[in-house]
């Protein structure tokens, strides 16, 4: 019998480490190592442990996880969820659905950096029509999304739980244009100019709309037919209808909640030569924790699929 691959989950008490343990806890294709809680920042015994397993998913702030990847000297592979490497030209970067090469890259690759949140919905709306010639790479890109408070990690959450309802509903940041996603943004939508990057977070815990409006005069119906051709294949990236609605109870940030998938939108008015487009996923699914278990599976061999949801 083939040994099953060992993971660590460095930083599995954080919230994503949490969200891919809860995934990969009733795994029977692997197996979860962790190292003892009095031993967690005794470097020796976490290099030992870094180099001894098969996968380290590092759950880190990005200084955590430049020094945990520099301990690293075995065949250990490594997926890694912060932001130190999601522009380095040695990784991967963990957005399977993002190329059709890219995909086989994530599976045969040592090192994969996990996307941010934000940039995959904004890749997954832009990419496509930029590849097909229907939206200029030095297009001035707009996005404005709204996260849940999740995504700022434990003390956002702790602050939000502690005021309850008094908590702001809407609550934009980002106002110095110098969001840590922005880089990766830029180059993996393949633009040549940077985003407006505007977001926000809302007073509910997980979930994300991301939207980018579009002054074009290409028909919304090619625009639809485009991402749809794109992400047919995709197990998880689904598009929406073409239709129109003036508001519909579908576009919930929390409608995606707990799964690994993603739903585009198309709104247009070509009379108006006018297009809104959407991304609703869950922060902590697609948008994190499910996308590493989608990785971990492409990486180990495994199905795709499996454990990608919280359940």
């Amino acid at each position: 019998m083939a040994q099953k691959p060992t993971i660590f989950i460095d930083g599995e008490a954080g919230t994503t480490g949490l969200q891919i343990r809860d995934r990969l806890k009733n795994r029977t294709d692997l197996e979860l190592v962790s190292i003892p809680h009095d031993k967690r920042k005794n470097m020796d015994a976490k290099r030992e442990l870094l180099n001894s397993v098969d996968v380290a998913i590092l759950c880190l702030p990005d200084d955590a996880a430049l020094e945990a990847v520099s301990l690293i000297t075995s065949k250990t592979r490594v997926i890694d969820a912060s932001t130190a490497f999601r522009v380095n030209p040695d990784w991967a970067y963990g957005f399977a659905e993002m190329s059709p090469s890219q995909r086989d890259r994530i599976a045969n690759t040592k090192f994969v950096s996990n996307p941010g949140c934000y940039p995959q919905g904004l890749i997954a709306l832009t990419k496509p029509l930029i590849a097909a010639g229907l939206l200029a790479a030095d297009y001035p890109i707009t996005y404005n999304a709204i996260s849940g408070y999740s995504g700022g990690g434990k003390k956002m959450i702790e602050d939000y739980v502690a005021q309850d309802a008094s908590a702001s509903p809407y609550m934009p940041y980002g106002l110095t244009f110098k969001h840590k996603h922005l880089a990766e943004m830029k180059l993996y939508a393949g633009l040549t100019r940077g985003v407006i990057f505007q977001p926000a977070v809302g007073n509910y815990a997980q979930g994300m709309i991301g939207c980018v409006p579009l002054f074009t005069a290409v028909r919304g119906a090619e625009i639809h037919r485009t991402l749809t051709n794109y992400f047919k294949d995709s197990r998880f990236i689904s598009v929406a209808p073409l239709e129109p609605h003036e508001r519909h109870a579908s576009l919930n940030p929390e409608a995606l909640n707990n799964s690994n998938n993603m739903r585009l939108h198309v709104f247009a008015n070509d009379d108006l030569g006018q297009v809104l487009l959407m991304a609703i996923y869950d922060n902590l699914g697609k948008g994190a924790s499910g996308a590493a278990v989608q990785n971990l599976n492409l990486m180990i061999g495994a199905d795709e699929a499996s454990a990608v949801d919280l359940v």
